[in-house]
């Protein structure tokens, strides 16, 4: 792997996307640390020290953003708003049939898919500003102080707030260009490696936190460790599983020549869904205990009680009966966006056009009814998968050990692990292409 990585850097062109690819996380990170004009900085770190519903809410934006909710900089969405904008567009073709024939259409048509994203992504991102900043900005959530004092819609404060959303707006947008840019000119998926930077970028501080134990520093640090080599191979392991269904082509005629037919193999991934069922259900879960906190102090004492109860149940995510909810809605989302993005292929579609077959199972509604039988059963495979990594950090509180020992989240590593290996992926594409041994021999 060392040799692989001193190919790739003596090569120009991979030496100079590899450049342009840290190049351009450095400009991210430098404009994650730039505010948003009127920010109280003390009530934001009250929320951030928190350990309530919608601190939780903080941490799972704060990693999306690469870490910019923590200052809540302009980018403080970062590219959530276009994630967003793209589950939609894709929950949207089954049910508008003009989308779903554009997604027919080849490159054009994932062209102006793309664009119609980034159109939506512009309102997605102004909805979320505002409802960022009413969130943050709520007195229940930071102790009594504002985050953005006086923010609103309405005489003097109009100018200054529109202003604001349209700053963090732009800010979206200039996150996701720069994903582009690292698409484009770089190495990897440019917006997966924005998160990941982020992501990056807090385990340092993390770590610096467990050794400041002087008592336990070496305990935390060796479970810190087993626990991490422990979950990237169980990642790596079920990330890269797929199963092998054989697929058979006949002898095709095309003008006058006769093409001999072939065999292969489809692979289904065991986990087609990724982390997006992770972000559903946590998001999900929390919203109940944020809406309760607005309630806590009510002077209807049956609704204050039940909003303390709520927010204690769901707020805190402590206890056994939120984390097996957790777990629960993790497998639910993992089968329902795994049947959205099977349904989105259409791989019976595509095999009858190709010529290909399944052996044994004949073209048509058998082949499809095939095809989601089999992917039902290795879903349940990867359900399993994303609900564990999902309540790891609940085993760890049961247990009785530090929260903060896993120093990142299970559902970030899984986003830096898949990361990592598909960066690996390209970079060995390329260095096959030059006849180079890669990463893996």
């Amino acid at each position: 792997m060392i040799e692989a990585v001193r190919n790739a850097w003596n090569l120009p062109d991979l030496r100079k996307r590899i450049l342009v690819t840290v190049l351009i996380l450095a400009i991210y990170r430098l404009a994650a640390h730039v505010p948003v004009p009127g920010v109280d900085r003390e009530a934001l770190a009250v929320l951030l020290s928190g350990q309530s519903a919608a601190s939780n809410l903080v941490g799972i934006l704060n990693m999306l953003s690469g870490g910019a909710v923590a200052n809540f900089s302009v980018l403080a969405m970062g590219v959530y708003p276009y994630i967003t904008a793209s589950i939609i567009m894709q929950l949207l073709q089954p049910i508008i049939p003009a989308l779903e024939e554009l997604a027919k259409e080849g490159e054009a048509g994932r062209n102006k898919m793309n664009m119609y994203t980034y159109y939506l992504a512009i309102p997605m991102s102004a909805l979320q500003a505002v409802g960022q900043i009413r969130l943050f900005s709520a007195g229940q959530l930071t102790g009594g102080y504002p985050i953005m004092p006086g923010f609103g819609f309405s005489g003097e404060s109009l100018l200054p707030s529109v202003t604001t959303v349209i700053t963090m707006t732009a800010g979206t947008m200039f996150a996701i260009w720069l994903g582009e840019l690292i698409t484009e000119q770089g190495i990897g998926n440019g917006l997966s490696i924005i998160i990941f930077g982020g992501i990056a970028s807090q385990m340092p501080a993390n770590i610096a936190g467990l050794l400041a134990d002087d008592q336990n520093r070496w305990l935390y640090m060796s479970i810190f460790i087993l626990l991490t080599v422990v979950t990237v191979l169980f990642i790596v392991v079920v990330q890269e599983g797929t199963r092998r269904i054989p697929v058979q082509y006949g002898k095709r005629v095309r003008g006058r020549r006769q093409y001999a037919g072939g065999s292969t193999h489809l692979p289904i991934k065991v986990n087609t869904a990724g982390m997006i069922p992770l972000i559903f259900a946590q998001s999900i879960l929390t919203f109940p205990a944020v809406l309760a906190q607005f309630f806590v102090g009510s002077e209807t004492v049956w609704l204050a009680s039940a909003a303390v109860s709520v927010d204690q149940l769901f707020g805190q995510a402590r206890g056994w009966v939120y984390w097996v909810a957790y777990f629960l809605m993790v497998g639910g989302f993992t089968y329902f966006y795994t049947d959205v993005m099977v349904r989105q292929q259409n791989l019976p579609e595509t095999l009858r056009k190709q010529g290909g077959f399944i052996p044994g199972i004949r073209p048509g509604r058998p082949t499809k009814d095939y095809l989601n039988g089999v992917t039902r059963r290795i879903t349940l495979a990867g359900a399993l998968f994303l609900g564990i990594v999902a309540v790891m950090p609940g085993m760890v509180q049961l247990a009785g050990v530090r929260a903060n020992v896993l120093v990142i989240s299970s559902a970030g590593l899984l986003i830096v692990v898949g990361v990592v290996i598909d960066t690996m992926r390209q970079l060995e594409a390329q260095l096959l292409m030059r006849h180079y041994e890669g990463f893996i021999k």
